[in-house]
């Protein structure tokens, strides 16, 4: 039997199948209109005619190579596990470093650090703005003594470190090789990733400092300095995760974190970097949130979407410049502060969307995280719900297990075409830069977020708890609480590191830092000298704020 033959005998029998789901369609009809997160529609059921023009090795291949699609390594779970890398950060240094140690010791396998308000924005603890929030929502850094004592007693060339920090990005970088230096570590032993993605700042997040120019340069110069000083540390995680939980779309969420990985691959070749050169140390981060086959399709198609711009598009020869390495973090925007031990069950199915998506790390959020900062007791449930998945249902012991699913890749496929779309609306308007600075992307996030909102309160969307199944109680929860006095205490350190560093070897090397900032040379090398005079994480700041001024976001109504 020939190709149209199977496809007509294929046609025949669906038509029949339809014929009697008609009938049954009277009797019983369907709930609802079923679609995806994305607003796509989805079939009642998927075939190989959903897959009409499929060809495996151009739209697949094999895992571990082009287009990447099953997953950027030929063995994936079955060599190694992906790093399970537990964002956490409150208060004080000391704090925060006591839970980094309780998770290693729990089975851990790299960290992730937040970072307070204060040293996301660049300012010290006791500056006045900053006021309230020191050690609200992470660690407040303000020096490398903090640093210090952030990372004590943890083997630099042993664990792997995530750093959540984007405007002074280039600063708390220096600040971690110094430690290293310290501890006796050769810096080309370290790895680790610092997010350093100050684009989807401006469309979500909002702790930027500096103009998107200005910024793009501290980007490009760390891309450099690295290449040379830290060969395994990853330059950058452009992050879909943020644009996620501010209300885009899964296809919203991986076309403008493309778009913005663009602009960051231009920006670099502007610079004059060669492509092979800083590409293979590219990372990215995305949301794995609540539609389980649309995530992990959505996966899928970004590692297809980046293969190919990095190859036809920037003439990339080395495979690994191709490779979508990316972080995963559950999405936390899903959380309800109503019945938290739902959100158990709602990170596990997450998480698991995420390993079936191959990821390369993952962060799993705890049940409490609509309340407070997670407690020491959530926390481990969360890292215990990967370790269950990692060992004990088998879903790590082949690679892309949902490969060939009529229906996994008929999503694949549906969502590459809409994420290209979105890029090509994006090229038109002169790349993603300037999609910010028009505020499109925002204006999309925005009316995206109002529709999921608006869905929620029609109970057109059901979630557990809040508008459907609402009865049963809540279970009091021991929640973590941050102690008021923190910045108290962080300010008490500030003055002592003031007190006895030199002050003229500060004053030195901020000059130099500012005369570099006035050039074009890169500035890397001295934030590395500033940091280490013990200059802090403000006055850093505070010389860029000087040279470059201080953006303002504009209002998208």
């Amino acid at each position: 039997m020939d190709k149209k033959e199977k496809r007509e005998k294929m046609l025949q029998a669906k038509a029949s199948w339809e014929e009697k789901t008609d009938k049954v369609l009277a009797k019983y009809p369907e709930r609802k209109e079923f679609k995806l997160d994305s607003g796509l529609p989805v079939k009642r059921t998927y075939t190989p005619l959903d897959l009409e023009d499929f060809s495996y090795l151009e739209q697949l291949g094999f895992p571990g190579e082009y287009p990447f699609t099953r997953g950027i390594q030929p063995t994936m779970y079955r060599g190694r596990l992906w790093t399970m890398r537990q964002y956490a950060g409150f208060g004080t240094a000391e704090e925060t470093n006591r839970r980094f140690r309780y998770l290693l010791d729990q089975g851990q396998t790299g960290l992730s650090v937040a970072f307070d308000l204060p040293t996301q924005i660049g300012y010290d603890s006791d500056h006045p703005l900053a006021r309230g929030e020191v050690g609200k929502v992470g660690v407040a850094i303000d020096s490398l003594k903090d640093m210090e004592i952030l990372l004590d007693q943890i083997p630099l060339d042993k664990v792997s470190t995530s750093m959540t920090i984007n405007a002074p990005a280039s600063v708390l970088l220096a600040m971690y090789m110094a430690v290293a230096e310290k501890q006796g570590v050769p810096l080309n032993k370290i790895s680790g990733t610092i997010q350093n993605d100050i684009l989807k700042e401006y469309v979500a997040r909002g702790t930027y400092i500096f103009p998107p120019q200005e910024s793009m340069r501290l980007v490009v110069d760390i891309f450099a300095f690295a290449r040379e000083h830290v060969p395994n540390w990853n330059t950058i995680s452009i992050s879909g995760y943020h644009i996620r939980e501010a209300g885009s779309t899964a296809v919203q969420e991986v076309a403008f974190t493309l778009s913005n990985a663009i602009a960051y691959v231009e920006a670099a070749l502007e610079a004059g970097l060669e492509v092979d050169s800083f590409a293979p140390r590219l990372s990215f981060f995305f949301n794995a949130h609540l539609n389980f086959f649309e995530e992990i399709a959505k996966f899928r198609a970004a590692r297809r979407v980046w293969a190919r711009i990095m190859k036809e598009r920037f003439h990339a020869t080395n495979p690994r410049s191709m490779m979508l390495r990316f972080h995963t973090q559950t999405a936390g925007c899903t959380l309800t502060a109503q019945q938290p031990d739902v959100n158990i069950m709602r990170v596990a199915f997450q998480a698991l969307s995420a390993v079936l998506g191959g990821t390369q790390s993952l962060h799993t959020n705890s049940r409490d995280e609509a309340l407070a900062l997670p407690s020491e007791h959530s926390v481990l449930l969360a890292l215990r719900t990967q370790q269950v998945i990692a060992y004990e249902i088998g879903v790590a012991d082949t690679v892309d297990p949902l490969g060939g699913s009529y229906y996994v890749e008929a999503l694949t496929d549906q969502i590459e075409k809409e994420v290209l779309d979105y890029i090509r609306k994006i090229d038109e308007m002169g790349g993603a830069v300037k999609a910010i600075e028009k505020g499109y992307m925002q204006q999309e996030i925005q009316e995206s977020a109002y529709r999921y909102q608006k869905d929620v309160e029609t109970g057109e969307r059901t979630v557990i708890g809040v508008n459907k199944f609402t009865g049963g109680g809540e279970q009091p929860m021991d929640l973590l609480k941050v102690d008021p006095a923190v910045g108290e205490r962080q300010a008490a350190r500030l003055k002592e590191v003031r007190a006895t560093r030199d002050a003229a070897k500060v004053s030195a090397a901020l000059q130099q830092l500012r005369r570099a900032a006035q050039s074009n040379e890169n500035i890397m090398p001295y934030m590395v000298e500033a940091v280490k005079a013990y200059a802090t994480l403000g006055e850093i700041c505070g010389v860029l704020r000087e040279i470059f001024g201080e953006y303002q976001q504009q209002v998208i109504l």
